[in-house]
């Protein structure tokens, strides 16, 4: 070896002492629970038919109630907007908390402080840039949500099953029995815009605007319990599942999730004087409390034991199915925060006390119980169209009818 004049010889270096990166710890081995591997598609095409079909069931649903009412001769839009509930949020919009009560037969003291405070807000915000009354006001705010809504459903089905399971999802979510009430002066369709947003952030891996919608939900309704209990468990998930090594928006939005339902049980808590117990004081007067099941199963008994009305029967058809459905959804190994947001609302339906009538509402923001049939439907559409259309049709009749039926015939609690 020639060595340059001036050169020192250079020993051979030893790279035993410099250091090495470690090798990574790998993720644990993928669950039936992880997130897609789609995860990173883009904005979600053709969901314009879809949209279009929620909408055009859902316009008719609302002129069969008009035509309804027209033919008992009642106010056209009453029972559109001011309904049980809708005349608490209206009263909240326009005075604001603590100057309604109501004394039931057997006494209790039924107070505003159990109906929460984001829809009423955006009612009293909406009726002040716009020339609406109240009513009008809360009728907008439900029908723009309904479509914000129907667009999330579409979304996550793309996200996870493509184009056709995704219309077929949002058909089915249009013609549930208790459809009519997404479009009526109630919550459900503003707490699902916020509910089903929030789970296709979760899916995106979008934690930040996770965390935030499901905060909001939390001020929309009780049920946003079940939004932030799915993002929270879902982002523990993926932190086990990757050892801890996640990002800071994670943990950050599972902190964010349960903020909106915790301050505002909070903050009736103070106003009633027990900032612990008073919002489930509150809610006690209202027949609401957690029983294990106990009040559902006296229910059934009584039904099954005596009979009942049309909108019971459906009521306890509905809430079966939905026990039904979730065990096809856990089957299907669909995404772990799409199973605890089901989950956890079928959980509060069955194992609640309350009017068995109302159950089914509550279930209608958990459109992921409905991806079984969808995929089933989308099926059925490419291999026999004809009977796909005939099966659509009538479930489109039955929802008709009954939505007019139970807003404007019948007097059980919506």
């Amino acid at each position: 070896m020639h060595v340059l004049p001036g050169v020192p010889k250079v020993s051979r270096v030893s790279t035993s002492s410099v250091p090495r990166p470690e090798p990574a710890v790998p993720p644990r081995p993928a669950g039936p629970f992880d997130l897609p591997r789609i995860a990173r598609r883009g904005t979600p095409e053709g969901a314009v038919p879809a949209l279009a079909l929620f909408a055009a069931v859902r316009l008719t649903g609302i002129l069969v109630v008009i035509a309804t009412n027209a033919l008992r001769g009642r106010p056209l839009l009453r029972t559109l907007a001011h309904s049980w509930d809708s005349r608490w949020y209206l009263h909240i919009a326009a005075e604001g908390y603590g100057h309604k009560i109501w004394l039931t037969s057997q006494g209790a003291v039924q107070t505003d402080w159990a109906f929460f405070p984001l829809y009423p807000a955006l009612i009293r915000a909406l009726g002040t840039v716009l020339p609406l009354t109240p009513g009008q006001a809360a009728l907008l705010v439900a029908w723009l949500a309904a479509g914000v809504a129907a667009y999330g459903v579409y979304a996550v089905g793309h996200l996870l099953h493509g184009r056709g399971v995704a219309t077929a999802l949002v058909g089915l979510w249009a013609v549930m029995p208790h459809a009519v009430e997404l479009t009526i002066a109630y919550t459900e369709s503003l707490f699902a815009a916020l509910a089903v947003w929030s789970l296709y952030c979760v899916l995106k891996g979008r934690w930040l605007w996770a965390g935030t919608l499901a905060a909001l939900a939390g001020l929309a309704r009780p049920s946003g319990f079940a939004v932030a209990g799915a993002v929270v468990l879902a982002a523990g998930y993926e932190a086990w599942r990757r050892r801890g090594r996640v990002p800071w928006r994670l943990w950050t939005g599972a902190v964010l999730a349960p903020l909106g339902f915790l301050g505002y049980v909070l903050w009736v808590g103070t106003q009633v004087g027990d900032p612990l117990g008073g919002y489930f004081t509150v809610q006690s007067a209202w027949a609401s409390r957690f029983d294990f099941g106990v009040g559902s199963a006296r229910f059934v008994k009584a039904l099954l034991l005596h009979g009942g009305g049309v909108v019971y029967t459906v009521a306890l058809f509905v809430v079966a199915a939905g026990v039904l459905l979730f065990a096809l959804l856990c089957l299907d190994r669909a995404p772990l925060v799409l199973v605890a947001f089901a989950g956890i609302l079928i959980l509060l339906v069955v194992a609640s006390s309350g009017s068995f009538s109302s159950k089914p509402r509550f279930l209608l923001p958990a459109f992921p119980l409905l991806v079984p049939m969808a995929r089933a439907l989308a099926r059925t559409w490419r291999v026999r169209p004809a009977q796909a259309v005939l099966v659509y049709g009538a479930l489109t009749l039955v929802s008709l009818a009954f939505g007019a039926y139970v807003t404007a015939v019948a007097h059980s609690p919506l």
